[in-house]
């Protein structure tokens, strides 16, 4: 029997490959960033082909330095970063345009235009997902309408659309040479253009962004042992190995938290944050500006629904005090100067660079800092953005109990900013309910491998699974209840300061 699963994650600033053991502790990773490029205010893209050849890269070199052979990999699944949209030629690999990512917010004329006449009614309802342009059905649109040539090739057959899971997954199947085109329940639930009760491609939806269904990958479950083919076209993987998962980045991670039961919750913090509860088997309608998705679906099993609270800005607010504003060197540095201050010092820093998205949907805010004075320096605005992830992270889970009534007792939490302990104590002091971090931090990858795995009986269940987790760290509230109160009070404020910036015809 195989010793390992591989997983492959693709994310919005790097793809990397990481190999796991029955334990679901990691023995190799290799990871290589792939390039950001902005070419006006507001858009995000990516190069489909680089990030293809680096994930490519990825996996050579992390089984290369375990010195693992295709026959010690049971099986390997595939993580993405979701909303982001690549259309591409079958018959040759290529790309029509780079991908646009999910921060992207172009499509904000289709957005407002679908809210306008009472389309965006249908969409909530169908697909559980406001009309926004976090999600791929607006930027499918943009492209159809916007970059010569695709319209025609769509109509004969000659443009596939995917999220980048579908994308590295045609490449890894055999691309132009028999690849599969397929994607599973979590990323199909990321584009307004799936039932969330039939959990198919819904034909009214199509028709309001004009999208031909021949584009459209076939969607499987979340973990199924035929549905993805085999990786047969990267070296060193010269004996063809199954592809049994593929999840969304951030339903993985849930799975990686192993939060299998109705009322559990994680926060990954990564480029954004992203807040998801496990409400079992029946979808529930939001009412208060949550997303409701697919959580997974293992093999027959019936699909398993969440709510999600998506956060646009969150470590990417402490990569622009690095990048743009040079106030740090790297983000580590983030609490160090922090912690330079007792506190904010009253300034409120609300990084609403792509509009805000959950719990309030709106493209016409942009960032801003408040309440600043003379007496404020550097490290008030650092700890004012660390404050910023963890007061977004409270919207949601305000929005969370008045959806579903669950108070959480303890938050889970992963991703790269969970190292940052005073981002985390003060995460603690903001809700008021304990903070819990993983031994094993790489939950996105983890849950991918998860899924995998069980497909293929290399974890044999969810209850096996439970017994792999392990708390590395727990911080608890420190904060009276009469500063938490305050501190968020001036939070909302704050954010009303970044509504109606720009206009959104």
């Amino acid at each position: 029997m195989a010793d390992f699963v591989g997983a492959i994650d693709q994310g919005t600033t790097s793809s990397r490959f990481m190999i796991f053991d029955h334990d679901g502790n990691e023995v190799a990773k290799h990871q290589l960033e792939h390039t950001q490029i902005l070419p006006r205010p507001g858009w995000v893209e990516h190069d489909p082909v680089e990030i293809w050849e680096r994930t490519n890269v990825a996996i050579q070199t992390a089984t290369r330095t375990a010195g693992i052979s295709p026959t010690d990999l049971a099986a390997i699944g595939i993580t993405n970063q979701r909303e982001t949209t690549v259309v591409w030629d079958p018959r040759t690999g290529q790309p029509y345009c780079n991908a646009i990512v999910w921060q992207d917010t172009r499509t904000d004329t289709i957005a407002s235009a679908l809210e306008r006449d009472g389309r965006g009614d249908l969409i909530r309802r169908r697909a559980g997902l406001p009309p926004a342009t976090y999600f791929s059905g607006g930027k499918v649109q943009w492209i159809l309408e916007n970059v010569p040539g695709v319209r025609e090739a769509a109509g004969q057959g000659r443009a596939l659309f995917g999220t980048t899971d579908c994308w590295v997954l045609w490449n890894l199947t055999g691309g132009p040479n028999g690849g599969i085109h397929a994607t599973d329940v979590t990323n199909a639930s990321r584009t307004m253009l799936m039932d969330l009760e039939t959990l198919d491609w819904d034909e009214e939806l199509l028709g309001l962004f004009g999208i031909p269904r021949a584009m459209l990958p076939k969607i499987n479950p979340s973990s199924d042992p035929e549905a993805y083919g085999q990786a047969r076209t990267t070296r060193p993987l010269r004996t063809a190995v199954p592809i049994t998962g593929v999840l969304g980045d951030q339903q993985a991670a849930t799975v990686g938290q192993v939060c299998f039961a109705p009322g559990e919750a994680k926060n990954t913090y990564g480029t954004g944050n992203f807040l998801l509860l496990n409400t079992g088997t029946e979808p529930v309608r939001s009412e208060h500006g949550l997303i409701t998705t697919v959580c997974y679906r293992f093999g027959d099993s019936p699909a398993v629904y969440a709510l999600e609270g998506s956060i646009a800005v969150t470590g990417s607010a402490v990569q622009w005090l690095r990048d743009q504003m040079r106030v740090i060197r790297d983000a580590a540095e983030s609490e160090t100067l922090a912690r330079t201050v007792e506190d904010s010092g009253g300034i409120y820093f609300v990084p609403a660079f792509s509009g805000l998205f959950a719990p309030y949907w709106r493209s016409d805010a942009r960032g801003a800092i408040v309440g600043l004075a003379r007496y404020h320096t550097n490290g008030h605005l650092a700890r004012a953005t660390l404050e910023a992830i963890c007061y977004q992270s409270r919207d949601v889970v305000e929005a969370m109990f008045q959806d579903s009534g669950v108070h959480l007792d303890v938050l889970k939490v992963d991703g790269g900013v969970t190292a940052n302990d005073l981002c985390m104590q003060t995460q603690a002091d903001i809700l008021g309910v304990p903070v819990s971090r993983p031994v094993v931090a790489e939950t996105t990858a983890l849950g991918a491998a998860y899924a995998a795995g069980l497909a293929t009986g290399f974890w044999r269940d969810t209850d096996e699974l439970r017994a792999h987790w392990h708390e590395s760290k727990r911080w608890r509230p420190q904060w009276s209840e009469q500063r938490r109160t305050e501190g968020y009070e001036g939070w909302q404020k704050a954010v009303q300061r970044t509504l109606d910036w720009v206009q959104v015809s």
